[in-house]
Formats: structure tokens, sequence, C-alpha cells
């Protein structure tokens, strides 16, 4: 689902990275953009997810006035992607304000404020619903830890306004609460969102694992990517039982960019990789995730977003070069 904005331009370059890395997957292209938005659009997309399992996606632009509300929203919530995972990670040679960060953000996906959930009582007076269940909670909660535990990390901080909101975040920091009991090897610490806000970005090394409610992980999320080079080299997953969506982590469609040749391909080519560790090809994600770093980090090829000059073929084609070379030596070792 290429999506909006530098969405068609940057799936094409993943295709092509795909080729030469020799990945035997095969694409189905889903239109879900700005022109096809209607309901039957958004059907054929469910269904191409269902059959499939998992999907890379651009974002899919709705207008304030768009009457279906955000199909990106809909999308995550008709698929029970209950789990948002953005990881940001320093990366070396980017030019940033702090450095040694290495956070995941762990975002409850399907309700909250995002639960499209507002109606109008009399005119000018409008109701919001925000909508937080102990099954939803305590479902990311365990989702958090659980994470904590796979991938070797120490804690896990739950994020709140439960002061102000005891009844709904009250709710979420219990749940959050009790199922932090279950693993007493991680340790457990609970803040507010306002100080966790100035927290990220006075002292962001402090942090290790997240998780938060649905606005609130949106929030952090963003100025977690951009403390570490932004919306161009951070990838994100939506994950649920049993389907799967990848895409750039900050879920913006760079509309102002495209067709510009300068949009960064690295969020999109590192959300690619993550695919394809999902569905269990670990070696050829492994393969592009090398590429994009080594690109990034060794032969410093910067698109403008980055303080660098080059263009996102250039790249691209810097990428591919390094996946060439290493899938050379695996073939020369075949024969």
């Amino acid at each position: 689902m290429a999506g909006d904005g530098v969405g068609p331009e940057l799936m094409g370059h993943v295709k092509q990275v795909f080729r030469y890395a020799g990945v035997p997957v095969d694409f189905e292209e889903i239109r879900l953009d700005r022109e096809h938005n209607d309901s039957e659009a958004f059907r054929q997309a469910l269904l191409a997810v269902k059959r499939n399992g998992t999907a890379l996606k651009g974002s899919v632009e709705t207008g304030i006035d768009s009457p279906t509300g955000s199909l990106n929203a809909q999308l995550r919530t008709e698929l029970d992607l209950f789990a948002s995972v953005i990881k940001v990670q320093s990366i070396p040679g980017v030019q940033t304000r702090h450095d040694n960060i290495d956070v995941v953000i762990i975002r409850e996906n399907t309700e909250g404020e995002y639960s499209n959930l507002e109606h109008e009582n009399v005119p000018g007076v409008v109701e919001s619903l925000k909508i937080i269940t102990a099954a939803k909670s305590t479902r990311i909660a365990r989702y958090a830890f659980n994470y904590a535990v796979e991938h070797g990390r120490k804690k896990v901080t739950a994020v709140h306004k439960a002061n102000i909101m005891k009844l709904g975040d009250g709710l979420f920091l219990e749940c959050c609460r009790k199922v932090s009991e279950e693993f007493p090897q991680i340790e457990f610490e609970s803040m507010i969102i306002d100080n966790c806000s100035m927290q990220m970005v006075s002292r962001p090394q402090q942090f290790d694992v997240m998780v938060l409610p649905n606005l609130y992980g949106n929030i952090v999320g963003n100025i977690a990517a951009g403390l570490t080079g932004g919306q161009g080299v951070v990838p994100g997953m939506n994950i649920g039982e049993n389907y799967a969506i990848f895409e750039s982590g900050t879920r913006n469609s760079g509309r102002s960019i495209a067709g510009k040749d300068i949009a960064n391909p690295a969020a999109m080519l590192l959300a690619s990789a993550d695919l394809l560790e999902h569905i269990g090809l670990k070696s050829h994600s492994e393969l592009i995730r090398d590429a994009v770093i080594k690109v990034i980090v060794e032969d410093k090829i910067h698109t403008p977003d980055l303080g660098g000059q080059a263009t996102t073929v250039q790249v691209v084609q810097a990428v591919i070069g390094h996946v060439r070379e290493k899938t050379k030596q695996w073939y020369s070792h075949v024969h």
C-alpha cells in the first residue's frame, strides 16, 4: 500500500532493493490514498492484508474535513493491530543534539483518543470520547514486558496522566502495574506525560522500553524520532495477533517533497527489513538493514534531511551496491 506523498516512489525503491537482494516475496499492490479512499478501496485493503498477513504501507492522507476519519487509524482498529512499536536508536555520523539513545516506544494502537468517537451535541459543543479498557491496557502492558524480556531490555516505563484523568489513565497505569508484578526481573517505573516529554528532550538516555496509551505514544514517538534524525530514518511496525503492517515510524506522507528525489528512503527500507524479519526471512532482513546503516554511517551518503546533498536515488544505489557485494559472496559459496 504505497499511500500518498513520497510513498509510491519509496515503494518502487524497496522493490528494486528486494530484487537485488533476491528476496523471495511477491508484491500485491493495493491503492488506498487520497484518490482511492472510499469504502470499497478500504475493504480491498483490509482483505489484502488479511490474505497476505503482512503489508508495507505508506501514509494515507485524510484531510481534516474528511467524513471517513483517518483511514490509517481505521486499518489498525479493524485488523486489531494493537501494538505500535518504534525503535529509536542514535545513528553514528548523524548530527543530533543527543547521542547514545536506544529506546523502544510501544503504543496502544486501537483505543484511547483515536476511537473515532466524536460528535457535536449542539452547534459549538463537541464531545470526543477517550476509551480505556482493562483488557487492552493489560494486553499492551504484557506485550511491552514480553518485548523487554525477549530483547534483553532492563526497564519498562509506563507513561500516563493519571493525576488528572484519574479513571481513564488511572486504569491504564493500574493494569501496567499489575502486569509488572509478573516480571520481577524487569524494572518498572511510571512517569507523567508532561514530565516525560521534558525528560525525553533533556535526558533521553534514561529510557529503555516505554509503554503508552494511543495519543501520548503518538507524540512521544515523534519526539523520539526527531531526536535521532527524524522521519526519514525511523521505521515503525503495527503488530496484532494475526496481522502486521510496517511503515515509516512517524507516519508522515511527505507530500511537500514528493517527486523531488530528496526523500530519505532509509525508514521505508528499514521497515521492509523489519517485515522480512517478521515473516522469518532473517538473512535477507539483516542484509538490507546492514546495507542501509552502512550507507548512512560509513559512506555518509545523506539526503538533505540529514544535512547532506544526496538524492533518494543515490542513497538507494549505494544500498544496492552493498547488497550486491554481499549476495556475490553468498552465491560464490554456493557454487
